[in-house]
């Protein structure tokens, strides 16, 4: 029929949100969305709104995919914080390693170009990374550390996550990644065990004596 569109939107979608994934938002030009979707300027402007609210579904898209996979992860284990916090990073390490999608995070990719994102973009960049911050924060709230404490090891958490993103895009292999992954889980579950002794935060070796 005249007027309807020929294409499906969420394949399209799909296709452009790779694109921004592997190139980033500065170079995510659109002649690039375009031959990924086999859409014209004018098909993406119509569909999508132009450039920048193209970027934000894509964003959207993938925080709907690997958000939820992060959420069942980290859920998925109540009473036990750090065996929430290592399936955590064995989703993240699962999508690091598949190779049917682009290296490295959407929103790790995103976030390091923040300056050349527009308000809207930088702000929903933003809003994931806090949704992210707070699904790891409440898989931690079953301990006896001090809510600051908890904070703190949440944001950690949020920061290895982005690391291993940039890591992987800079070709490090697999076992040194896990590596880093293993060690911020072994950080946790310290922090929590010396919570649970009774202290706030781990002793170094000023607080002897």
């Amino acid at each position: 029929m005249s007027g309807r569109k020929q294409f499906d939107v969420g394949t399209a979608l799909e296709q452009a949100m790779r694109v921004f994934w592997q190139r980033g938002y500065a170079d995510a030009s659109l002649d690039a969305l375009g031959i990924a979707t086999g859409l014209g300027r004018g098909s993406l402007y119509n569909t999508f709104g132009g450039k920048d609210a193209l970027f934000r579904q894509c964003l959207d898209r993938y925080a709907e995919t690997y958000g939820t996979r992060y959420e069942q992860a980290l859920t998925g284990h109540p009473g036990d914080p750090v065996r929430a916090v290592e399936a955590f990073f064995d989703v993240v390490l699962a999508r690091i390693a598949d190779p049917s999608v682009p290296s490295g995070c959407l929103i790790a990719q995103s976030a390091a170009q923040a300056p050349m994102l527009d308000e809207g973009s930088g702000a929903c960049v933003r809003a994931l990374l806090d949704a992210q911050r707070r699904r790891v924060r409440a898989a931690l709230a079953d301990s006896p550390a001090a809510p600051g404490v908890l904070d703190d090891l949440a944001t950690f958490v949020v920061a290895v996550n982005q690391s291993l993103a940039v890591l992987s895009r800079a070709g490090t292999p697999d076992p040194e990644l896990r590596a880093v992954a293993r060690l911020a889980c072994t950080t946790v579950a310290d922090t929590l065990a010396h919570a649970a002794a009774g202290h706030d935060r781990p002793a170094t070796s000023g607080d002897a004596g």
